[in-house]
């Protein structure tokens, strides 16, 4: 079977309200993938820097994957978190990317949005913390339904990944 590496760390965050951030990553692939090792899953640190503009993490990922084709490629979904003044966590946006098809070493900048509510909840959010969630996780990457979702751009999550692919010529698959 043709098999996919990917070696690298979550780097850090940039270009969010705030720094006190952490963020939960997960990969997601279609039918046809196996994992043979690693975690698909993970959270990182929580860093506060006081004088960066730029959120720190260096979170490792290292997942080793076997496929009989490319249909549903791995991608990547993020969630960041904040951690409020009064020790509240909120989530702060949501995002995915694609894994890169190309072997090598690759930096992915992965933007980020929240979901917006009414007047009543933002209102609600900024005083008692929380605000509005998605149900369904994979509206993020799937579906018509995204796009009937009210959004505000949040920042961005950086990913430094080293992909490495093997047997997938002996197999007659083209990335």
């Amino acid at each position: 079977m043709a098999e996919l590496y990917i070696i690298g760390q979550v780097v850090g965050a940039s270009k969010f309200p705030s720094k006190s951030l952490f963020c939960k990553w997960s990969l997601h692939t279609g039918g046809g993938w196996k994992l043979i090792s690693g975690l698909k899953e993970g959270q990182t640190q929580v860093d506060n820097p006081v004088y960066d503009e730029v959120t720190h993490w260096s979170h490792p990922i290292d997942v080793h994957y076997s496929t009989k084709g490319v249909q549903g490629w791995p991608k990547i979904h993020v969630q960041v978190y904040h951690y409020d003044q009064f020790g509240r966590s909120e989530l702060y946006g949501y995002g995915f990317c694609f894994v890169p098809t190309t072997p090598g070493s690759h930096s992915i900048e992965c933007s980020t949005w929240r979901l917006v509510g009414s007047w009543r909840d933002e209102f609600m959010q900024y005083f008692l913390g929380g605000g509005p969630q998605l149900r369904a996780p994979d509206v993020i990457y799937s579906g018509n339904d995204r796009y009937r979702l009210q959004t505000q751009t949040m920042g961005s999550v950086h990913f430094q990944l080293g992909i490495i692919l093997r047997n997938f010529h002996k197999f007659g698959i083209e990335t």
